[in-house]
């Protein structure tokens, strides 16, 4: 067994730093508490027309992700056809992934509920904060962004996952021209009884041009009626059947990504993808590399 030498054992590690990123926590109008504001920033000069820009609900898991799909892919933009950009990340001030408490309110469409909490003595669970979130995305978070670099706001993009693919539906069906391409990975569509459903048939009733806009929908291979293997033959087999009967990821993202391809206008494009041998909580890397790949496209 070999051991370190006396200079290697005298060195302390060091925290692990991303290049090019920053943070910063921030009370906006629109929320009662901090949100963290992760940020990715080319160090490079910006184009003419500024920065494409990806948004990022669910920052904390999201950020470190997507920043290092985009520097690999970036570095060789003949092969991958991505960019440079910026990518900004709306989290919560947590070293956790997800804060369940603030996510639940800030990503679920209104009018919303009260649920029981989610452990003992913590408080109940309020939905319904979306259009705050969306407020504040708007009227707050992208004016202090367009301070911190040149932006080319033709090309924004937001992406969101489960709660947050929900959110960027509601997004979409309620600001239209907030963003010119949409990613809504594994979306929460089934969440308080299809709630968005009628959301979706209100903006189509008042929609009906053709719609110039990008829209991606995804899933998980495993978010449907086939079980991962790993859970086959356990005794949790049948609950996750029959809640995945109840949840129908995959088929209300297929089916809502077939209604929005007959709106799409010559130059809109909406597709779904369902990525194998995927799950949830999985997909989310997988996700978020596509989103990049979308966000940061190079400009034909």
């Amino acid at each position: 067994m070999s051991h370190p030498s006396s200079e290697n054992a005298a060195v302390m590690p060091a925290p692990v730093t991303l290049a090019g990123c920053t943070f910063a926590d921030l009370k906006f109008d629109n929320a009662d508490q901090p949100h963290r504001i992760f940020i990715y920033r080319p160090d490079k000069p910006a184009p003419a027309e500024g920065w494409p820009i990806l948004y990022l609900t669910d920052g904390n898991a999201c950020f470190a992700t997507a920043v290092d799909a985009l520097k690999v892919q970036a570095s060789y933009p003949n092969g991958t056809d991505v960019a440079d950009g910026v990518i900004v990340a709306i989290g919560y001030p947590t070293d956790e992934p997800y804060d369940p408490l603030r996510r639940s309110w800030d990503l679920s469409p209104p009018p919303g509920r009260v649920y029981p909490p989610f452990y003992p003595d913590t408080p109940d669970v309020r939905t319904g904060g979306g259009e705050r979130f969306l407020t504040l995305i708007e009227d707050e978070l992208k004016p202090w962004i367009e301070q911190q670099a040149p932006i080319d706001r033709s090309r924004q993009t937001l992406f969101g996952h489960s709660f947050g693919g929900l959110f960027t539906l509601y997004a979409l069906f309620t600001k239209p021209d907030a963003f010119s391409r949409w990613i809504s990975a594994s979306p929460a569509i089934y969440w308080e009884e299809s709630a968005i459903l009628s959301m979706e048939s209100e903006f189509l009733e008042g929609h009906k041009e053709p719609l110039d806009m990008e829209l991606h929908l995804s899933a998980g291979q495993y978010e449907g009626e086939i079980l991962a293997p790993f859970h086959k033959g356990t005794a949790e087999e049948q609950k996750r059947q029959e809640r995945a009967k109840e949840t129908r990821t995959i088929e209300l993202a297929r089916d809502l990504a077939q209604r929005w391809a007959k709106l799409a206008s010559s130059t809109g494009t909406v597709t779904f993808e369902e990525y194998a041998g995927e799950n949830h909580m999985s997909v989310l890397p997988v996700a978020l590399n596509r989103a990049v790949q979308i966000a940061l496209r190079r400009k034909k």
